[in-house]
């Protein structure tokens, strides 16, 4: 299942990226060469993107790739390295739960008023969805790495722990 959801977020993101690019060519060689460009490209990018981030986010926390200063956590071993590890990743989860109810709060407010986008006639819950949904993702892989520390042994090196 989890590597279902991997495989889709990797092709979102490259299908979005690929789209994202197109309609912002578009809209250049449209307002340069044709001296008239449709206004909805432009629009409907900046909505692909916001998607591109905050699911984004939810990937970059399975490989790992958010920046971290570990400087200080790294003169730890053992249990207190573990201990910190896991505070960490608790105040990160905490941090992003509280996004993805605030961000559902605020779908469900932009979906009572029905407001749409002025180019692109999309409501607008649609662009703002992608913030529970990227919280979402990233409060499953912030938790199956809890579950990692948990059951690592920390004493032994990184070489034996493998």
């Amino acid at each position: 299942m989890i590597k279902k959801i991997n495989r889709f977020e990797e092709g979102f993101l490259i299908a979005t990226l690929v789209l994202m690019v197109a309609l912002i060519f578009g809209q250049v060689i449209g307002r340069y060469i044709f001296q008239n460009a449709p206004s909805w490209t432009e629009e409907a990018a900046r909505y692909i993107h916001i998607f591109q981030v905050w699911i984004g986010a939810g990937y970059a926390v399975k490989l790992r790739e958010h920046i971290k200063v570990s400087a200080f956590i790294d003169l730890f071993h053992g249990t207190t390295r573990k201990v910190l590890d896991m505070v960490a990743l608790i105040i990160w989860f905490l941090m992003v739960l509280l996004v993805a109810i605030f961000g559902t709060q605020l779908v469900m407010t932009t979906l009572q008023y029905g407001q749409v986008a002025p180019a692109t006639q999309i409501p607008f819950w649609l662009p703002y969805l992608a913030v529970p949904l990227g919280a979402l993702s990233m409060m499953i892989r912030l938790a199956l790495q809890m579950v990692e520390i948990y059951r690592k042994d920390y004493d032994k090196p990184e070489e034996a722990a493998s």
